[in-house]
């Protein structure tokens, strides 16, 4: 097991293809915990993803402005990151069909960015941006 640098976590978050655990607080101190699908932006260093603007997800970012997020390798030799940050919302649709086709490539391939992009790039998807203030990351857990 090896403590991760701050630039290897972000070459982890980068440049491997896994889902995304963000946790956030309901309004009554509940923990909530959504699957989601981000990328890194390289230019701003934010994490970005979409989400409903209603959704318990969206709700809770509105209101608290904070996430945390995990990010894991579920083979061996099995690696994780954690963050976390504060979170701004953009409720632009152009914003959202842009990031949503760049996400959706990542996870889905390039063949279906823009399919992606116009499935979700509607009003009410709103993009979110994570400023990373803490990140962690340990690889090879069970070397």
């Amino acid at each position: 097991m090896v403590q991760m640098t701050e630039d290897e976590a972000l070459t982890f978050l980068r440049e491997t293809v896994h889902t995304g655990h963000l946790a956030v607080t309901r309004k009554d101190g509940r923990p909530h915990v959504s699957v989601i699908w981000f990328i890194l932006d390289d230019e701003t260093g934010e994490i970005v993803f979409t989400t409903w603007n209603t959704s318990v997800k969206g709700h809770s970012l509105k209101r608290t402005g904070f996430a945390a997020l995990s990010v894991d390798d579920d083979q061996p030799p099995y690696s994780y990151v954690a963050l976390e940050g504060t979170v701004t919302m953009d409720p632009d649709p152009a914003e959202s069909r842009k990031w949503a086709g760049i996400i959706g490539g990542k996870y889905m391939g390039a063949d279906r960015a823009e399919e992606f992009g116009e499935r979700n790039g509607i009003p009410g998807e709103w993009v979110c941006r994570l400023k990373i203030t803490h990140i962690s990351g340990v690889r090879a857990i069970t070397d």
